[in-house]
């Protein structure tokens, strides 16, 4: 389980009549105290950290939920909010989340959701006439000022970080044009569009046989949405997208993904995702309760598991319909009916295919793998999450399909248990070949560079985050093995192989280690981490020399980002800089403060950029310090990862960050799009270089000067001394460039488009 919904407060401010808590067949908040208790709190906190350990979660959701969980108040919110941080944010990272009506939302209640990292969803259904077909007091009235007044203390500069977007429920009555602008007026994050909940007993409002009005309901929006260049991410389109491309949909309502999320009652009652509610009385109950049983227990009830059996738990309807990997039979409790129970195709069947059907007919428009609207957004000089999601996922499939392309190579076991992990938890796999030195390695072995037995490093990794029941033999090099994203093993000498097993340990004749997770991490503005928030040295086992040693990938997260310092893979050296060999407690303590230091100014001064970064770039590799120049690099084949050697001036730090992930963005930008003639062999002269350079290069300057050229016209613009010089020349670089560029003749059109998008970024600023 890796999202965790707490019920903190089981009674609600309004009667929205389509209410599934209410107003659905299950009434058992009846029956129910009214608040979680601290005693409840207590031992939710303590069964998620339980959990988040045993299976070495780098991460868990909470979601505050209800009825209406600001009704707690201020108070009581902020003991739960404690006992949550200091129970379960001592062990993993954890992601905050609530959702509201936000009527109960003022300043000091957002000051609250700020100071513990909470992000609030808001439900609303459109602007006032659409919201007020559901959502109003008991007496009548209307609940849209007071939602929108909420709205609007997220929206300012001072709360956004608390605003994580807003929840529409779909009634097909409304405008859709007139919903989605509404939505948009609001700014937010992101928008979910929701399907009402609805069973084969009580079918959805407004259908009729063979019509499919929420499909087309959606479809206008889709449409308009597209045509807006995508403008703000809309969860059910992005789901759909990524299940287009074979990816996970991230969501429960579509995709083959599996069920990873259970709800905690006020009582402490174990109960299935809430949506049951709609099927029918005490469909999410499981009769276990934090007090009696673990998160590992209430998996192991069978109607858990069938919830966690993706396409194989299907109704034999959907398992025979070439649609199934893309709506996954929609949500569970849609598809129930009395007598066959959830053995059925979603209530929404026909809406589903015919919303999947239209939206791949009517694909996004765009050279090659990237979405038109992605495609301009990155070559404004930008990249927001979504669009840099879109050359994370194409990395992915690069290395994947490198390795696939080195399959008669690889030890046959390996590649097959590397297979069967995919299938039980693709998070875990995913997480392995997302290491940017991955691909590192398999372009070395394709070349003949390399040995296959790496691969069996990168399945224990897996076999380690899945925590599954397998064994997988490795063998040392230079008496370690390096497990990506977990950390570096050293063994005694003379031991020639061993066994990594999926409950982390790791064995050999005379001898076995546990394998220890560990993480860093620094609120932003904390000078010095807080007692249990921060652990700047990974834990080891200590030993004498010569005995075995685990010492595990350091990460440091600031805000949103989160990097691990990679001071261990035997394929760091890709940067072109050599990199420092293990770094010391003191040294990771330097990095934490330096990144912890930085990240503000790359919020402040490239604020375009920030999103994308914290989404893109997952790890640093130190390199040895120059003692006269700044040092940093990227690698084409190690998406995700920058090379730096430590600086202790933040401004020159956050400048790096900027400038190298640029060129990682480009890269993998043209790994899907030929923006360069590859048959030119134009030079171009540039500012920056004494010697002309290839177009491609040229290019690569370019798009990483740019945003170096804003970040200076910022400073500039608050009177930082001898930022105007630096501004003038980056701007005069990178126009000069973009004219003499567009004049070569060496760009394709879509490099073409591409370098006028980037033309009329600079173009706006001043001379």
């Amino acid at each position: 389980m890796r999202q965790f919904v707490l019920k903190v407060h089981e009674l609600c401010n309004l009667a929205c009549d389509h209410c599934y808590v209410y107003e659905h067949a299950d009434q058992t908040w009846r029956e129910r105290p009214p608040t979680m208790s601290a005693a409840v709190v207590e031992r939710t906190a303590a069964r998620i950290a339980e959990h988040a350990v045993r299976h070495r979660l780098p991460s868990v959701g909470v979601v505050l939920h209800g009825g209406e969980p600001l009704l707690l108040g201020r108070a009581r919110l902020r003991e739960l909010l404690t006992v949550l941080r200091s129970v379960v944010g001592t062990v993993t990272a954890l992601d905050l989340r609530m959702q509201t009506n936000g009527i109960r939302l003022d300043e000091p209640m957002a000051e609250l959701l700020l100071e513990f990292g909470v992000r609030a969803g808001v439900s609303l259904d459109g602007g006032r006439a659409a919201n007020d077909l559901h959502r109003r007091y008991r007496n009548g009235a209307s609940s849209h000022e007071r939602t929108v007044r909420g709205l609007a203390l997220l929206r300012s500069p001072r709360f956004r970080a608390a605003y994580a977007g807003i929840l529409c429920t779909i009634d097909v009555r409304n405008e859709p044009i007139a919903v989605y602008q509404a939505l948009l007026a609001q700014e937010p994050p992101r928008i979910d569009l929701l399907l009402p909940h609805a069973t084969w007993d009580e079918p959805p409002p407004f259908t009729a046989v063979g019509g499919t009005p929420y499909a087309d309901w959606l479809l206008r929006i889709y449409r308009r949405w597209l045509s807006d260049g995508r403008p703000v991410p809309i969860r059910l389109f992005d789901a759909l997208h990524a299940t287009a491309g074979g990816r996970d949909s991230g969501v429960e309502s579509v995709g083959a993904d599996r069920g990873d999320l259970a709800v905690v009652e006020t009582d402490g009652s174990w109960e299935q995702p809430d949506s049951m509610k709609t099927a029918f009385h005490g469909a999410a109950a499981t009769g276990l309760t934090v007090f009696t049983a673990s998160a590992d227990d209430l998996i192991a009830l069978p109607a858990m598991r069938r919830r966690q059996s993706g396409l194989a738990g299907l109704s034999a309807t959907c398992r025979a319909c070439p649609l199934v990997a893309r709506c996954g039979g929609g949500l569970y409790a849609h598809r129930f009916r009395s007598g066959s129970g959830f053995d059925n195709p979603s209530v929404y069947c026909a809406d589903l295919k015919g919303l999947i059907t239209a939206m791949d007919s009517d694909p996004p428009p765009g050279p090659s793998e990237l979405p038109r609207p992605v495609f301009d957004e990155l070559a404004s000089g930008g990249g927001d999450a979504t669009a840099v999601g879109h050359l994370t996922a194409a990395q992915e499939s690069i290395t994947r399909s490198l390795l696939v392309a080195a399959a008669d190579q690889l030890p046959g076991a390996a590649w097959s248990l590397l297979g069967e992990i995919d299938g039980q938890d693709p998070a875990a796999v995913r997480r392995v070949l997302a290491h940017p030195f991955v691909r590192a390695w398999a372009v070395r072995l394709l070349g003949g560079h390399d040995r296959p037995d790496r691969l069996a490093d990168l399945v224990a990794a897996a076999a380690v985050i899945a925590g599954v029941d397998a064994e997988v033999p490795v063998t040392p090099r230079h008496d370690r093995v390096h497990l990506p994203t977990l950390g570096t093993l050293t063994v005694p000498p003379g031991v020639t192989g061993l066994l990594i097993r999926g409950d982390g340990t790791a064995r050999w004749p005379g001898g076995s280690i546990p394998l220890t997770p560990q993480k860093v991490r620094l609120a932003p503005g904390e000078v010095r981490p807080a007692p249990g928030e921060a652990r700047l040295e990974p834990q080891q086992v200590r030993a004498a020399p010569g005995e075995a040693r685990w010492a595990p990938t350091a990460s440091v997260t600031v805000g949103d980002l989160t990097v691990r310092l990679e001071d261990a893979d035997p394929y760091r050296d890709c940067h072109g800089w050599p990199p420092t060999g293990p770094l010391t407690g003191g040294e990771r303590r330097a990095w934490a403060e330096a990144l912890r230091s930085a990240w503000p100014s790359v919020l402040r001064d490239a604020p375009e950029q920030a999103a994308g970064l914290a989404g893109g770039l997952t790890t640093i590799t130190p390199l040895a310090a120059d003692p006269v120049t700044l040092r940093s690099a990227t690698s084409r084949q190690a998406y995700g990862a920058l090379g730096i050697a430590l600086t202790p001036d933040p401004a020159a730090l956050a400048v790096m960050l900027v400038h190298e992930f640029q060129h990682t963005k480009l890269g993998a930008i043209l790994d899907l799009v030929d923006l360069v003639d590859p048959d030119t062999d134009v030079l171009v002269t540039v500012g920056w270089r004494p010697d002309p350079r290839p177009a491609e290069l040229v290019l690569q300057g370019i798009y990483a000067h740019l945003p170096v050229a804003g970040m200076w016209r910022r400073r500039a613009g608050r009177g930082e001394a001898g930022a105007e010089k630096h501004y003038d020349m980056y701007r005069h670089w990178t126009v000069e460039a973009i004219g003499h560029l567009s004049g070569s003749g060496a760009l394709t059109a879509a490099g073409r488009h591409f370098l006028d998008r980037l033309a009329a970024t600079i173009e706006e600023w001043p001379g």
